[in-house]
């Protein structure tokens, strides 16, 4: 579906397109003017970015350098031009709305043997090459650079979990780690960032910077390698050599690596680089660029596709209680979850590590504690399916077999952990276990990997992807600040895409009295805190983190959980600012879901729901108890009406939440 621009807002795009390009400028602006790139092209490529008078970023060039000696963007001469308007309407059945609104001008620099690429959305810029040549080429290295205006400027920059000795050994890592909030003079150069990352600008205004359609190439980390106002991007290079080894013989490790970061058949479409710009915190909660520049889907039957939510065995150790067997890995445990959920309409139940041969990296080698065929056939009889966990060494080696047997076998996807690299060859990993799960109805979770960079939108079985700091961390680190955190990722991390975040904690601390227990967890922050990330973190493929057992302990908070969908129809941020506190709305089918979320100050907070529309309205609310400032499981539950006028007061304790389901009363 499509719509017209104003005449008059064509006309002004394309004539001043024209008149610049004279003189080797371009002047590009998104469709309500606001937002504008400006190009240059000379003996470099290079971009500027402003909103609405204020500079985002100043000049900053852009090229890519082949090993044939030739270059993308350097003392290149231009051979034309040409513009378009975008107005699309997105199906995206599996996503935090259901239809996305596609409105963009785009601008197309053609040069001999490649293209440039510039979009204009109102939310922000994108940019990437596009080669046009037919012959094989190598990508020695790429440029992107962001060159911020001021040298003070704060950022939220996610290091790499671990410093190394050299930024190449960074290149294996979990893309897991708190955000330092420091100016970008104070950027540690002896370490990486990924991506998306956030700088301030002037008058409350944000930048983010990601990425999108990564699909053979490899992915961008960030850096500052002199304390200047100046990031640059960072790309691995191709691996070598490679071994395997490093968790249970399940990782591959590259031992040496060639000169150059990709190899590429010919004609290729390289990443998009995208630079958000925000007038307010709570517009990076609800961005869609990611999703939207990436590849569509080359197929319409998403019938098989069935997100929802996991019973989950790993953060609660198989901690069960009241039964008459031995909990662990254990036909008899895994019963006891499935049992479990079908009681609570829970769709799936997940096998995490352990159930197969230690060591041997043989996904076919299933211990004889586990009968998986009738594990499998009893999880059918209750209407459950199962995932299986597997490390990413033992599904690459034989990833074929492995997806025929277990398909033919009814197991519903699998959790592949332990990729930690985002190298050319690890991001065709991706994409080649993509197509193997829709090739066998398989859903992939993608753990211990890198951040989504719109591989759910091209390949829908793709359900979920970690590249994010979640509640497995509350096992066993005492010194995190998981609170902070987690009001922070709504804002940046998840603007890239789903969170494997693992979230329901029925064991919830106060700062006080957080402890970090390997095999009985708990959450730093209230109960009705654990309840809202259900609502506020976008995740199509669910975990219940906790014991069964605690949650059939803990039956009305448990039935919310289970009732809450994981993919919707509408999403509305309402408000936020980073570190502090976020509050956001998603709707499926009649009813409203509201979540929020503070930091560790108690906070009272305005909820417009005014998006709600006429009507006399009921909600269902989940609220923190007047002690949940001492005992953080302390929580009300109650039936208000929704006042006329749409407004209402809220009160969240300290790490607090608030939880609503609107719906419309009788």
């Amino acid at each position: 579906m499509k719509k017209k621009l104003p005449l008059l807002s064509f006309l002004l795009f394309s004539l001043l397109s024209t008149f610049v390009s004279a003189q080797k400028q371009f002047v590009l602006k998104a469709p309500y003017g606001k937002l504008q790139v400006n190009i240059i092209i000379g003996k470099t490529l290079e971009y500027s970015v402003a909103h609405d008078g204020d500079i985002m970023l100043d000049k900053s060039p852009i090229s890519m350098t082949l090993t044939n000696g030739q270059s993308f963007g350097v003392n290149s001469k231009l051979i034309g031009s040409s513009t378009r308007i975008i107005n699309e309407v997105i199906d995206a059945p599996i996503y935090k709305k259901s239809k996305i609104t596609d409105n963009c001008n785009e601008l197309t620099l053609r040069f001999k043997d490649y293209n440039v690429i510039f979009r204009a959305y109102n939310e922000g810029i994108a940019y990437r090459f596009v080669s046009t040549s037919k012959k094989p080429l190598i990508v020695e290295n790429e440029q992107a650079t962001f060159n911020f205006p001021a040298n003070n400027q704060k950022a939220y920059i996610p290091y790499v979990k671990h410093a190394r000795n050299s930024i190449e050994e960074q290149f294996f890592n979990s893309f897991e780690n708190p955000y330092a909030y420091i100016p970008l003079s104070e950027w540690n150069n002896k370490r990486l960032a990924f991506s998306p990352l956030v700088v301030e600008g002037v008058n409350g205004k944000k930048v983010c910077l990601a990425e999108s359609d990564l699909l053979d190439y490899p992915g961008m980390y960030l850096y500052n390698a002199n304390g200047s106002n100046v990031l640059t991007g960072v790309f691995a290079t191709y691996p070598k050599d490679v071994k395997q080894g490093g968790h249970n013989q399940l990782q591959e490790l590259v031992e040496t690596r060639e000169p150059y970061i990709a190899k590429c058949s010919g004609a290729t479409n390289f990443p998009w680089r995208i630079i958000v710009v925000s007038e307010n915190d709570k517009e990076l909660a609800d961005n869609d660029m990611v999703y939207k520049l990436a590849t569509p889907a080359q197929f319409t039957d998403y019938s098989w596709i069935k997100p929802g939510k996991v019973a989950w065995d790993w953060w609660n150790d198989w901690n069960l209680y009241g039964v008459d067997f031995r909990a662990g890995i254990n036909n008899e445990t895994y019963k006891y979850y499935i049992d479990f959920a079908s009681k609570y309409g829970i769709e799936y139940v997940i096998l995490d590590e352990g159930w197969a041969v230690n060591l041997q990296a043989d996904l076919l080698q299933v211990i004889p504690e586990i009968d998986l065929k009738g594990l499998a056939d009893y999880a059918k009889s209750k209407n459950v399916g199962l995932i299986l966990w597997a490390g990413y060494y033992a599904f690459n080696r034989d990833m074929e077999n492995v997806c025929k047997h277990y398909s033919e076998m009814g197991i519903k996807g699998f959790k592949v952990d332990f990729m930690d690299r985002d190298d050319q060859q690890m991001v065709d990993f991706h994409h080649r276990a993509a197509q193997m799960g829709m090739k066998y109805k398989l859903l992939m979770d993608f753990h211990g990997t890198y951040k989504p960079t719109g591989l759910q939108r091209t390949y829908p079985n793709v359900i979920n992807f970690e590249g994010v700091y979640g509640l497995e961390n509350m096992k066993g680190n005492l010194n995190v600040d998981q609170v902070t955190y987690d009001v922070t990722i709504p804002f940046i991390r998840q603007l890239a895409g789903p969170m494997d975040y693992t979230q329901g904690a029925m064991r919830n601390a106060t700062k006080s009295n957080y402890r970090a227990v390997n095999n009985e967890g708990m959450s730093q922050g209230t109960r009705c805190r654990q309840l809202a990330e259900y609502i506020i973190f976008e995740s199509p493929l669910n975990m219940l983190c906790d014991s069964p057992s605690n949650y059939m302990q803990e039956d009305e908070c448990t039935r919310f959980i289970a009732t809450v969908p994981t993919v919707w129809d509408a999403t509305v941020s309402i408000n936020g600012e980073i570190a502090k506190y976020v509050t956001i709305a998603r709707k499926k089918g009649n009813d409203w879901y509201v979540g929020s979320m503070t930091d560790w100050n108690a906070r009272d907070l305005d909820i417009d729901l005014s998006f709600l529309g006429d009507g006399v309205f009921k909600a269902e609310v989940f609220r923190d108890g007047i002690n949940a400032d001492r005992a953080a499981r302390d929580y009300v539950k109650e039936i208000i009406d929704v006042p006329a006028n749409k407004k209402l007061k809220i009160a969240m304790a300290p790490a607090g939440g608030y939880v609503m389901r609107i719906y419309k009363a009788n």
